[in-house]
């Protein structure tokens, strides 16, 4: 049986070492300012932008929320992040994503200025990632949570090892890959179009699984001893609990890869709280730049 990975265990020491921090810079008169922006009344997004404010306010953050109509003009939702990027309170701006259809999402990510662009998405962060400058780079939170998890099973130098990262996504293939090749992995990213992807799998040391298909990655995809992380979120239909409900299954096939896996992140309770808890390392991490201060690691 493989060592279950707990996210919530450790996304709870991240957000410990932020409160610590946010105490420090405290003393120096400086609070961390979050912003987070929706436009519209997407149900999953409200559900999101509250648990990231919640977690905001945990840690001592000045934390703004604003709402824009969902129909709202591109120009309008602009208008407000050059407004935030000019406010010296406020260290990172979140843009909570999907964005209605009459809004470029590429121009308004673009938008955000990159010290304050605690997603990772702007691609001056982007570029710097890809250049291996992780000291100055912000890093998209799912993907740097994955690393600090896989970190706790195989130490920081990943020398020797190989991963496989199976999907391509701006937001978690392509950045995860990065860091990986950044800890000195062996790195290969799969898509759904990788010839034999059940054998490519088989021979990670680390495998990351980021495709947004249910249960995709199957036990016999693992190699024995492998560390797995499950990127995925996905509401399947759950009959045996009751007619319309559903339950949460990650894109790993959870009970036949743990007979498999040396270590192995469940769904729910594995990347998702990771994900809220480096935004917060991002932002009071903004907030030490912005202040002339030596940046904090995680």
């Amino acid at each position: 049986m493989a060592e279950v990975i707990d996210g919530k265990s450790v996304a709870a020491d991240v957000v410990r070492k932020v409160q610590g921090l946010t105490a420090e810079l405290a003393g120096r008169g400086i609070k961390p300012g979050l912003a987070v922006v929706i436009v519209g009344e997407d149900p999953a997004s409200q559900v999101y932008v509250a648990s990231k404010s919640r977690t905001a306010k945990k840690c001592g953050f000045h934390s703004l929320q604003h709402t824009l109509p969902a129909d709202a003009s591109q120009a309008d939702l602009l208008k407000l992040v050059s407004d935030l990027n000019a406010d010296p309170a406020i260290h990172g701006i979140l843009v909570q994503l999907p964005l209605p259809a009459q809004i470029d999402a590429g121009a308004v990510i673009q938008a955000i200025a990159p010290e304050k662009d605690v997603d990772g998405f702007n691609f001056i962060n982007v570029g710097k990632l890809g250049a291996g400058e992780l000291a100055t780079a912000f890093v998209p939170c799912t993907p740097a949570g994955s690393m600090l998890l896989i970190e706790r099973v195989r130490g920081r130098d990943l020398s020797g090892l190989n991963a496989v990262v199976v999907g391509r996504s701006n937001i978690v293939g392509k950045p995860m890959a990065n860091l990986l090749l950044a800890a000195n992995c062996t790195v290969t990213v799969a898509h759904s179009r990788t010839r034999d992807l059940p054998a490519l799998a088989r021979t990670a040391d680390i495998l990351v699984a980021a495709v947004g298909r249910p249960e995709m990655v199957r036990g016999d995809w693992v190699k024995p001893g492998a560390t797995v992380i499950d990127v995925g979120i996905n509401r399947i239909p759950a009959p045996e609990k009751g007619e319309g409900k559903t339950r949460l299954v990650g894109d790993v096939a959870y009970a036949e890869a743990e007979q498999v896996a040396g270590a192995i992140t469940p769904v729910p309770g594995g990347i998702g709280p990771m994900t809220i808890a480096m935004l917060m390392a991002n932002t009071v991490t903004s907030a030490f730049l912005a202040a002339g201060l030596e940046r904090p690691f995680f």
